[in-house]
């Protein structure tokens, strides 16, 4: 059983790697269940150009089309082939709590509704949309309701969940909603996705073990030590890992001379005995994520590692293009299991499972005005829930 992917904002290749490692084999038949790569879409080309090197393993793969997704052929068949499955990472920049919150109303939250396009022209058997937790409360609450309200529209059942995915063994506290889509004709036939349970609810992966154990190669790329000043250098040797730019016990003459908000990431050092910070793609001096011990930023290859891509995964582009590339992915390890649910799902076999966030789901959000997410109490695990 051999489902086709469809993708839209492909960015390098997170949920297609995910996807591409997926594989789920019947243990009575034998019978294999895997996704395969037919078509994908982005508008960043050095993005376009990490996916068809690492997921397509050909860099001149045809299949991904670089450029707007307003110009994507979106139902023309001859031009993207037909599909059973569709994944997308909608762009978060609108919804992100620590962008300008303009969500539906910004230039790129609008962007859903090509994914919504594809179900109406497809009607692949599942599907797998991705953004930040912000989405839940942008527009109060109401771009949610609009989102999940059309994607419901095109005849799917709809599971939505907040995943912190360092319960699934992601070394970074990188919390993310994820909403998985059985077709409605699927669903009544008695195939009905469950949330995975937990692989790491109470050992969560540590940065320094995802660092370090093992050593990374000699052989990895995108590993270019970066560069400081000597202030910047004698700054960060008076942090203590875990501190930040404000730690109190830092010299009068090296602190940062800002005013108003302080955020809490401005070259703050890992705690090398919890896992990372959430990974960010964006944001200038100080936000690069810094060494629990070393005076200097992670390379890029150590920030792949928090995101879990695979030593051997390359990107392409300039430094800050695959620093970039690397923040705004979806931890390849963590979605592999969301869709390895999934082929389970459709193979029949059974596996650990967690509710959903109850009042995440859309039967409960209608006619909620503002939403925020609280973490409660189940039995024998955790779950996000609304409050």
């Amino acid at each position: 059983m051999i489902f086709k992917k469809g993708e839209l904002f492909n960015g390098p290749g997170g949920l297609g790697l995910a996807a591409k490692n997926a594989c789920v084999i019947h243990p009575d038949t034998g019978e294999e269940y895997r996704i395969s790569h037919v078509w994908s879409n982005d508008f960043d080309s050095d993005a376009c150009a990490t996916y068809r090197l690492n997921v397509c393993e050909d860099p001149e793969d045809p299949s991904v089309h670089c450029g707007p997704v307003e110009q994507l052929p979106i139902g023309d068949k001859s031009v993207l082939g037909d599909i059973d499955c569709f994944a997308f990472g909608f762009p978060c920049n609108d919804y992100s709590q620590v962008g300008e919150k303009h969500g539906l109303n910004g230039t790129y939250g609008p962007l859903y509704s090509y994914g919504v396009k594809v179900l109406k022209n497809y009607q692949p058997k599942f599907f797998v949309a991705e953004n930040v937790g912000g989405l839940q409360s942008a527009n109060e609450g109401k771009a949610f309701i609009q989102i999940l309200t059309e994607l419901e529209d095109c005849g799917y059942k709809l599971t939505p969940h907040l995943y912190k995915f360092e319960q699934y063994g992601v070394p970074q506290a990188r919390h993310r909603i994820i909403i998985v889509g059985i077709r409605n004709d699927h669903y009544k036939d008695g195939i009905e996705f469950r949330v995975p349970a937990p692989t790491t609810p109470d050992h969560f992966k540590t940065s320094k073990d995802a660092i370090m154990n093992p050593p990374i190669p000699d052989f990895a790329p995108n590993h270019e030590l970066p560069k400081h000043t000597t202030k910047v250098k004698k700054m960060l040797s008076q942090i203590p890992e875990g501190e930040n730019a404000w730690y109190p016990g830092i010299d009068e003459n090296l602190r940062l001379n800002v005013k108003g908000a302080r955020l809490s990431s401005i070259y703050k050092r890992l705690d090398s005995k919890r896992p990372a910070y959430t990974v960010t793609g964006s944001g200038g001096g100080g936000t690069h994520m810094y060494h629990w011990e070393e005076n200097r930023a992670l390379t890029n290859r150590e920030r792949a590692r928090l995101q879990t891509f695979p030593d051997d995964f390359r990107f392409e582009g300039s430094k800050e293009s695959v620093r970039k590339q690397i923040g705004m992915a979806v931890p390849p390890a963590g979605a592999k299991i969301v869709f390895e649910a999934i082929l389970k799902t459709f193979a029949g076999i059974e596996y650990e499972f967690v509710q959903p966030a109850p009042k995440l789901q859309l039967e409960n959000l209608r006619g909620k005005k503002e939403i925020t997410i609280n973490e409660v109490e189940i039995p024998t695990k955790k779950a996000a829930i609304l409050k």
